[in-house]
Formats: C-alpha cells, structure tokens, sequence
C-alpha cells in the first residue's frame, strides 16, 4: 500500500510495491495521459513529476514515491508554467503523432520551473533523452523558448 498525492488528490493505492509508478497511474488510477514508451527509461515517454522533479515513471517503483506528490500531464493546464509550455506547443504545432509529446511537455515544464530563462544548451541538456519519433526537436526547442520568454516569434 502507498499513500501519494497525485494531481492535488490523495490516493491509497493497494498495489504491490515494485510495480511502476507508470502502471498505477494508468490501470489503477485511471490517469491514460502518461504513455508507455520504452520500459527502460531512454525514450522519456513516461515522464511526471516527483515532487517537482521531472521522473521516469516506468522504472519508479510505487514504493519510491510513497508519500510523495505526483503531478501528471493532466494537470498541466491548472498549472501556470504547464500552462505557458502547452500554449507554445500549440503555438507552433509541436506534435505529429503526439504520442511523446505529454512526456516532452512535463520535462520542458520541469526545466523552466527550475531555470524560467534556460540557454540552448541548458535546454538541450535537460530534454536529453526525451525522443521524438517524428523529429520535432527543433519546434520543441522553439516552444520551449517561447514559454521561457526567450523567443515570442519563434
């Protein structure tokens, strides 16, 4: 058993304490927005926030965050920075098929909540590991830039 909060909502979950964080969201608290990508951490797909801190969610155990606050992608638009990033990758039409994108999103937010004006490089450093298989890496920079401040007509 695991007490957590996630999203503002405290949440008992009655599951074994190795199965992944990414699991609970999804089978048991219904929350889809989170994807399954790798498995292993390498595609960040899975990405959420562990009180603040941008984690992969598909080899944290439950045990790893008992206590702790979980913040998915659905909650991105009732968060002010969350909010800013979503409007830049709609701005720019980020996405193709999306299915990356909610991980990219909670890592870019995570980056900007630590550093509100990262360089390129910065940038670069902290979406490293968060694949995209359409190749949007440039608009996600661009967008990334945008809800910084960095770039208004990006």
């Amino acid at each position: 058993m695991a007490s957590l909060t996630i999203n503002g909502e405290e949440h008992e979950l009655k599951v074994p304490g190795e199965m992944p964080l990414l699991w609970a969201l999804r089978d048991v608290v219904q929350l889809t927005g989170t994807k399954f990508g790798c498995g292993i951490s390498e595609c960040g797909a899975c990405t959420v926030h562990v009180d603040g801190e941008a984690t992969r969610s598909c080899v944290t155990p439950v045990s790893a965050v008992d206590g702790k606050k979980v913040t998915t992608i659905e909650a991105m638009a009732d968060d002010a920075t969350g909010k800013r990033v979503q409007q830049a990758w709609l701005d720019l039409g980020v996405a193709q098929c999306g299915y990356c994108q909610g991980g990219q999103i909670m890592a870019a937010t995570a980056l900007l909540k630590e550093n509100p004006e990262p360089d390129e490089e910065q940038i670069r450093e902290a979406m490293n590991g968060n694949l995209c298989r359409c190749g949007t890496y440039n608009r996600i920079m661009a967008a990334i830039k945008r809800a910084s401040g960095g770039e208004e007509k990006a």
